[in-house]
């Protein structure tokens, strides 16, 4: 658990978990503001400027985007591959008011106090360091301004029928994540993560992500499987020692086999939180 800000020195080597396999990319262009960052979308005003950190391939940030035009909005990600992705999608789209950069989390290339919103989702949960990454989140802010981050919690993933490939899968997935320096039950610690960054004004909710519809199974069934055998994540859990191909070709066919079972249900809660600098 990284409950406090920790020094460069004794910090974790970090490591994407997920990678940016096509399967990882194909899951992130799903994502929308009505589906990942509902929480937010009360908040942006016209005219707003906003920082989406960890943006990936860019559709949630394009949607940032439409909503306060004529704002403007900067989306940032460590991968310069799917950054030209993303800014290659925002043009395909014509949306003119958008732009991704390469950047890091701990060290933003922005002035003090030059965004109205600081925008994260999925980030923080693969941070070494979360708290300093929210304290550099919060000096690019605006005094006042609008701090919106939201992380899943893998403790509380449940799914239908039971699964002993699924169980393993949820086991190992931790095993790696934190082997990468993360922390996979990120959700739960967001609140405590903001307010030692020295936020005020905190507001602390969640929401989940359900897949129960045979598209909807068979999608993240599909992915899954992928990720499992052909990712970073399976590279990470082999070169770790966690796992072996075929420990990782089982977790591929429970994955398959429960987006093919017509009661198959699973469940993802994510906490979100608002915050002002």
């Amino acid at each position: 658990m990284h409950g406090d800000a920790e020094s460069i020195e004794s910090a974790p080597a970090e490591a994407y978990t997920h990678g940016h396999h096509e399967s990882v990319l194909r899951v992130h262009s799903w994502r929308t503001v009505e589906n990942s960052a509902a929480y937010l979308a009360p908040h942006l005003e016209a005219g707003a400027r906003i920082l989406d950190v960890g943006s990936g391939p860019g559709t949630i940030t394009i949607d940032l985007a439409r909503r306060v035009r004529p704002g403007r909005v900067v989306g940032v990600d460590a991968a310069a591959d799917v950054v030209e992705r993303a800014n290659g999608l925002a043009e395909s789209e014509r949306v003119d008011n958008v732009e991704f950069r390469v950047g890091d989390a701990y060290a933003l290339e922005f002035a003090d106090a030059s965004f109205d919103v600081v925008h994260a989702h999925q980030v923080l949960q693969h941070l070494a360091r979360p708290v300093d990454a929210l304290h550099e989140f919060r000096r690019v802010l605006k005094p006042g301004g609008l701090l919106a981050v939201r992380d899943v919690d893998y403790g509380g993933v449940i799914w239908s029928p039971a699964s002993a490939g699924l169980d393993r899968w949820l086991e190992l997935y931790h095993q790696v994540a934190v082997g990468n320096g993360g922390e996979p039950d990120a959700g739960r610690y967001l609140k405590r993560w903001v307010r030692e960054a020295g936020f005020a004004e905190i507001e602390a909710t969640a929401t989940n992500w359900v897949f129960s519809t045979e598209l909807e199974r068979e999608w993240w069934g599909t992915s899954w499987a992928e990720r499992a055998t052909q990712s970073q994540f399976a590279a990470h859990a082999i070169e770790s020692g966690h796992s072996n191909p075929g420990e990782l070709a089982r977790i591929a066919t429970a994955w398959r086999e429960w987006a093919a079972d017509a009661d198959g249900w699973l469940l993802m809660p994510h906490a979100e939180v608002l915050a002002r600098a």
